[in-house]
């Protein structure tokens, strides 16, 4: 099970959501297991992003203009629009407007392995065979970035609150003080994935569990270590949580840190075990985990976690959040 979770980290890593109706699923019920199986609703409307402007009380479905059967998708959201990976495209949505809708972007990829990922200006989109997009805020044109950087197997793009951009690559993290002019390579022991900030403190997943750096990326130290690989990890108030995967439990763990990463407790006692707990975000002072078997709140920062939101389509929700705001896609599960 742990050579198939390593798997499962390369393939998770490669790119590494409507009609107007409320779903309101504060109270999980027989009656919505029955119907959470749905495919699609009777005009043809995709099941894929979800949205919660009220704390998960209350869920609506803004997959309309979708494919139905949209590839796995990697999915970005600002205050002023969301963009959504899926397959070798990118979708456009205003969630502002009256009635939100999907767009095409102008432009496809050769192949679906890539992603998309937040940059302080814009919003970056990179393919895994190589090549880097930027769509600048307040402009509609994707143009190349980072036209020295010759690697290909690109992974992801983080860049840092103060302008450091890091792109990782099966070849190895790469690392620019200047906004893309030269690059340095920086040793972190394998594979990096997500990689989040907070107060100069960098945390990000690896093949080995979770790494974090204090100097800028140059050196990089595990801070947790169970036998598996790093799922995913975010900034919450005042800290970080994390999703690793535990090969002595044979599950996936959730863990959070308030003193930058030294220390991590662990808040899924209250969570069922699972090989796919996908995320873990924070609005207000919320917890929220996207889990196979839907959505759960925590309250109290872990020690008890509410199901909000039921599962559909044997899938598994990967969580985001804009402000206030809370978007659920569908996507496959992990190992």
């Amino acid at each position: 099970m742990n050579i198939i979770c390593h798997l499962a980290f390369l393939l998770h890593f490669q790119f590494a959501f409507s009609l107007d109706n409320a779903l309101h699923f504060s109270q999980p019920s027989p009656i919505q297991d029955s119907v959470r199986a749905q495919k699609k609703d009777k005009a043809g409307t995709a099941n894929i992003v979800f949205k919660s402007t009220d704390g998960g009380q209350t869920w609506q479905n803004i997959s309309k203009g979708l494919p139905v059967n949209l590839d796995e998708a990697g999915m970005v959201a600002n205050k002023n629009e969301l963009f959504l990976r899926g397959g070798n495209s990118i979708y456009l949505n205003t969630p502002n407007i009256t009635t939100p809708f999907w767009k095409k972007e102008g432009f496809h990829f050769t192949n679906s392995q890539g992603g998309i990922a937040p940059g302080k200006t814009g919003i970056f989109a990179y393919n895994y065979s190589g090549g880097i997009l930027q769509k600048t805020n307040g402009t509609s044109a994707w143009s190349p970035v980072f036209t020295n950087f010759t690697e290909k197997r690109i992974r992801n793009v983080f860049e840092t609150g103060s302008g450091t951009i890091f792109i990782d690559t099966d070849g190895g993290l790469f690392k620019s003080t200047n906004s893309g002019q030269t690059w340095k390579q920086v040793n972190v022991g394998g594979l990096v994935g997500k990689l989040v900030e907070l107060n100069g403190v960098l945390v990000a997943t690896s093949m080995k569990g979770i790494i974090k750096s204090i100097d800028g990326g140059e050196t990089w130290a595990t801070v947790i270590s169970e036998g598996g690989v790093g799922i995913a990890v975010e900034n919450i108030k005042g800290g970080f949580a994390a999703i690793t995967f535990n090969s002595r439990l044979n599950t996936r763990r959730v863990r959070t840190s308030y003193d930058g990463g030294k220390t991590w407790q662990a808040i899924d006692a209250g969570l069922p075990a699972s090989l796919s707990i996908s995320s873990i975000i924070q609005v207000g002072e919320n917890l929220f985990c996207g889990h196979p078997d839907g959505i759960y709140k925590s309250s109290d920062k872990g020690k008890t976690w509410k199901r909000i939101l039921c599962p559909m389509d044997g899938k598994v929700y990967n969580l985001s959040v804009s402000g206030n705001v809370i978007y659920a896609v569908l996507r496959n599960g992990g190992c």
